[in-house]
């Protein structure tokens, strides 16, 4: 289904007041209008926008939106009802399936909610995203309540509006005063959706309006979260020795499933703890054969996946390897670069170091080698 979205940018804000219409007030460094453009275009489905402007406007608005897919600029009329028809009129020659309406001062469109629409399209002509009305309502006359209005079955209508095309075009046809497109629909007798809509889909309407938009645009708070990790195999012959990632010339190896790499899967351990999705045998069991003989350095690319797939960040990583010998100073600079490269960091983030229990226990030994890791992420509050 091809969809074109009609951006309303015509009206002149005189409720919000200042020298310039609202959707071209400044928000977070760019004019309300381009933050609109971007909402429509962020969940896919809309093949291209189509301004509708104040006449003269055209040239202002098309470099609001430069590099944006979006078609000429067209000029509205003195009402949005006449503005939407130019919109629609602009389109006549090459029809899209759907058309969105949306209002240029509305600069966040919720994830989820342009699919919904145009998903239901497939049964409705329309479709609208709307808010059910939580407060009571008071109808008002020379300052004092008149009445108290049943707010049962009452919505706050937002947009964007989603139509298919011929049935808005139809409806325009037969237009009546209307303060939004749905209610052509309505006029004509066609059914339209009521979907959910959300509190954070505001329109700019009073100059207190920008405050609350700035905060909405604010990141969201990173926090700090640690995680620790530790491993232990014993040293066994005829096995390579694999540490943090970098193969060790030395007599022993490590025995495990994998390649028994303590450093990588301490690491993991702490990374999983961190996100708080238990450990490295969830996702890669030693009793399952794909694992056999694996290279850990894929068990570190998917915990560093972990971190990314919840919109955090490694803040740093330290391993500390735990054994008599080898010596690991000489491959500690190659370490810490394996374990950044595998985890997408810069090197300065990881730190690999090594000490020895001074002889004592497996370690001392020379049985095994052991290894600890903590980790901090910043992970979205």
């Amino acid at each position: 289904m091809r969809t074109i979205a009609l951006l309303m940018a015509a009206g002149g804000g005189s409720r919000f007041g200042g020298p310039i219409p609202k959707q071209f007030a400044p928000l977070a460094g760019q004019p309300v209008l381009r933050h609109a453009a971007q909402a429509l275009l962020r969940d896919g489905g809309v093949a291209a926008i189509l301004p509708v402007c104040a006449p003269g406007a055209e040239a202002m608005v098309a470099g609001i939106l430069a590099g944006l897919p979006c078609l000429p600029p067209v000029a509205g009329g003195a009402t949005r009802q006449a503005s939407v028809a130019a919109g629609l009129a602009a389109l006549a020659g090459d029809p899209p399936d759907a058309v969105l309406v949306h209002d240029g001062a509305r600069p966040f469109i919720p994830p989820g909610t342009i699919p919904a629409l145009l998903a239901a399209l497939a049964t409705h002509p329309g479709a609208i995203p709307a808010l059910a009305v939580a407060e009571t309502l008071k109808r008002g006359a020379g300052g004092l309540i008149d009445a108290t209005v049943d707010r049962q079955d009452l919505y706050r209508a937002q947009t964007p509006q989603a139509f298919r095309f011929p049935a808005l075009v139809a409806a325009q046809d037969d237009a009546v005063a209307a303060t939004d497109d749905a209610s052509l629909l309505e006029a004509a007798g066609m059914p339209v959706a009521l979907l959910p809509g959300h509190p954070d889909n505001v329109k700019l309407t009073w100059p207190e309006d920008l405050s609350r938009m700035e905060t909405l645009l604010r990141p969201a708070p990173m926090l700090p979260r640690v995680g620790t990790g530790f491993d232990v195999h014993r040293l066994v012959a005829g096995r390579p020795l694999v540490l943090c990632g970098v193969t060790i010339p030395h007599d022993l190896g490590l025995d495990g499933h994998s390649d028994a790499d303590v450093g990588l899967h301490a690491l993991c351990d702490a990374i999983y703890g961190a996100l708080g999705i238990g450990d490295i045998g969830r996702f890669f069991p030693p009793s399952e054969a794909e694992w056999k003989d694996a290279d850990s350095a894929r068990f570190l690319v998917h915990a560093a996946g972990c971190i990314a797939e919840r919109g955090g960040v490694l803040a740093n990583a330290d391993v500390t390897l735990i054994c008599e010998r080898p010596k690991i100073a000489p491959h500690a600079v190659a370490m810490q670069a394996r374990l950044a490269g595998l985890m997408g960091v810069a090197v300065t983030q990881v730190s690999v170091k090594a000490t020895t229990t001074e002889r004592l226990g497996f370690c001392g030994r020379g049985e095994g080698i052991a290894a600890q890791a903590a980790v901090m992420l910043l992970l979205p509050g």
